[in-house]
C-alpha cells in the first residue's frame, strides 16, 4: 500500500476518525470529571547511627544503615507502624487497610526514606504521613539489638514534615485528556483500516486494475440527474459528465484493437449504466465525425430503442432470422452520422443468436461501414450473451460502477469473457464522485465544462477572460477532434485501401 492510498484512507474515513477521537476526549473527560480529588502529602525520615568517635566507626555506621535502609522502607507499611497511626488519629480503618495509601522509598546510597501518603483530604494527608514518620522512628530502635550501654545503634529523625497540598494529584486532568485524545485517534484510525479492509467494494482505477489487469480508458462523472437526462451527451453537452464522455472518445483512440474496430459494453451485474454509457459514447464518436453504429444486442432486457425515443419492434432479432435487411430496420437520429439497430423482438434463443454465423457476418459488414460499431450487450454474469459476442469483436469495455460493483462480482465477470476467450479491452468506470478523496474527474480530464457556461457581460474584464477561455477551447477542441479522426478513421481507411487490392 501506497502513501497516496493511506492518505485517501484517512480523508475518507476523517469523519470516522474525527468523531471517535472526540468521543475518547469526550469519555475521559466524563471519567475524570467522576473521580474523587485525591491529594498527596509526604515526609522525609533520616537515617543515622548513634555513637562513633573516629572516622573508621562513623565509615562503618554509614555503611550499616545504607545496608539496612531497605528494611526500614519495608516496615513502613507493616502493621506494627501504621496500627498506632490509626490508632493515634481514630482512623476508622485498620493498619492493613491503611497501608495501600502509604507508600515508602529510598533513593539508592542514601540514607532518607521518604513516605507518601493519599487521601482524600488533604489535612488528614499531611496528618497521617507525619504520624507514620513518628511511628517508624519510634518502631525502629525498638527492633533493632540494643548496643552494649543499652541504647539502639540507629536513630531516625524527621527532616521534613507533610504540609496540606494545594490541589489534588489525582485526576490528572492534562494527562488524562492526552489519553483520551490518544485512544480516541488511534481507535478512530483503526476503524479507518479495518473499514477499508473490509470494503469489498471496487471505487478506484486501481482497484479494477489489481483484478481484471485491464486498462482504464476513462471515468463517468457522477450526475444526480442522470436518470431525468440520460443522454447527457445530447442534451448537455456542456456539462462535466458529457466531457467524460468526450474525454471517453478521446483514450478510446490508444486501444489496441488491432483490425476490427467493435466493441461489446457490458458489464458485470445490472444498473451499472452500461446501456446510457455506449449511447453517450455512441453519440461523443459521431460529434467527432467518426461513422458510428450502435447495436442494440441485449436481446433479453434491450433499453437502447427506449433511451433514444425510436421504434425497436423490427431490429437486430429479424435481422438474424432473415426476415429483414439491416438497411430496413437501420436508423438515423440525431442528424449525425450516427445509427442505431434496435434489438427488436425478445428471442428465445439470444445466446445461440449472438454466437451464430449470421451475428459474425453482420460485424463485420458493420466494421467495413462504419468506423466504430458498439454493441450493448447484457451483463456477464447474470447471462453468457455479451461473453459469447465479445469474442467475435475487438473486446469488451466493462463498465464498472464505483462504489457499488464488489470486487468479487468483477472477479467473476473477468473470468467470465476469459472462460468464453474474449479479451476485456479496458474498463470505464461510471458513478464516479466529482469531489472527495475518490474523485478522478481531473486525471481524466473532466471537470471543465461548466467552465464554459456563463455568458460573457460585455465591458468587463472578466467577459474579456472569458472570450479568450472560449477561444482557447475552441482550438483545443478542434486539436483534438484531428486527433481524433487521425485515430480510428485512419485504421478505416487502411482496412479499405486493403480491401480495394
Amino acid at each position: 500500500m501506497e502513501l497516496s492510498d493511506n492518505i485517501r484512507i484517512l480523508r475518507k474515513n476523517w469523519l470516522v476518525i474525527v468523531a471517535l477521537t472526540i468521543l475518547g476526549i469526550g469519555g475521559m473527560l466524563a471519567y475524570t470529571s467522576t473521580r474523587t480529588p485525591i491529594y498527596q502529602s509526604s515526609s522525609t525520615v533520616f537515617v543515622s547511627t548513634q555513637g562513633g568517635s573516629t572516622t573508621a566507626e562513623l565509615q562503618q555506621g554509614s555503611s550499616f544503615t545504607q545496608a539496612r535502609i531497605n528494611t526500614y522502607v519495608g516496615l513502613v507499611n507493616t502493621p506494627v507502624v501504621l496500627d498506632p497511626v490509626a490508632r493515634e488519629l481514630g482512623l476508622q480503618e485498620t493498619g492493613a487497610q491503611l497501608s495501600s495509601r502509604v507508600k515508602a522509598s529510598a533513593a539508592l546510597n542514601s540514607t532518607l526514606i521518604t513516605i507518601v501518603v493519599e487521601d482524600a483530604d488533604a489535612a488528614l494527608a499531611a496528618e497521617i504521613a507525619n504520624a507514620v514518620a513518628q511511628s517508624l522512628a519510634a518502631v525502629v530502635p525498638q527492633l533493632e539489638p540494643e548496643a552494649d550501654d543499652g541504647s539502639s545503634p540507629v536513630r531516625l529523625s524527621r527532616v521534613r514534615d507533610a504540609q496540606a497540598a494545594d490541589r489534588p494529584s489525582s485526576p490528572n486532568m492534562p494527562l488524562n485528556l492526552t489519553l483520551g485524545t490518544l485512544i480516541g485517534l488511534a481507535a478512530g484510525i483503526g476503524t479507518a483500516v479495518l473499514r477499508t479492509a473490509l470494503d469489498n467494494r471496487v471505487r478506484t482505477p486501481r482497484d479494477v486494475e489489481r483484478v481484471t489487469g485491464a486498462p482504464g480508458i476513462g471515468a463517468i462523472a457522477f450526475d444526480k440527474r442522470a436518470k431525468e437526462r440520460p443522454l447527457i451527451v445530447h442534451a448537455d453537452p456542456l456539462s462535466t459528465r458529457a466531457e467524460s464522455f468526450r474525454a471517453l472518445r478521446t483514450n478510446l483512440q490508444f486501444l489496441d484493437v488491432g483490425e476490427r474496430s467493435s466493441f461489446v459494453v457490458t458489464s458485470s451485474i445490472p444498473t451499472e449504466g452500461k446501456s446510457t454509457t455506449a449511447i453517450n459514447l455512441a453519440i461523443a464518436l459521431a460529434d467527432a465525425g467518426k461513422r458510428v453504429a450502435l447495436v442494440d444486442t441485449d436481446l433479453r432486457k434491450p433499453k437502447v430503442a427506449e433511451y433514444l425515443g425510436i421504434e425497436g419492434g423490427a431490429g437486430l432479432t429479424d435481422v438474424l432470422i432473415g426476415r429483414a435487411q439491416v438497411n430496413e430496420v437501420m436508423l438515423p437520429w440525431g442528424g449525425r452520422s450516427f445509427y442505431v439497430l434496435p434489438a427488436g423482438k425478445i428471442p428465445p434463443n439470444p445466446s445461440e443468436l449472438l454466437g451464430s454465423a449470421r451475428m459474425n457476418a453482420l460485424l463485420e459488414m458493420l466494421e467495413r461501414d462504419f468506423d466504430v460499431v458498439l454493441c450493448d450487450a447484457p451483463p456477464l454474469l447474470p447471462v453468457t450473451d455479451a461473453a459469447v459476442l465479445a469474442r467475435t469483436t475487438s473486446g469488451a469495455l466493462m463498465v464498472v460502477a464505483a462504489g457499488r460493483t464488489t470486487k468479487h462480482q468483477l472477479t467473476g465477470a473477468s473470468e467470465a469473457l476469459a472462460t468464453a476467450g474474449a479479451k476485456l479491452a479496458g474498463f470505464i468506470m461510471c458513478m464516479v464522485p466529482t469531489r472527495g478523496p475518490d474523485s478522478y474527474h481531473a486525471g481524466y480530464g473532466c471537470g471543465y465544462g461548466h467552465g464554459y457556461r456563463e455568458a460573457p457581460v460585455k465591458g468587463t474584464r472578466g467577459a474579456q477572460r472569458r472570450q479568450r477561455s472560449r477561444k482557447t477551447a475552441v482550438t483545443v477542441s478542434t486539436d483534438v477532434r484531428g486527433f481524433e479522426e487521425s485515430g480510428l478513421g485512419a485504421r478505416r481507411n487502411s482496412r479499405e485501401t486493403r480491401r480495394d487490392s
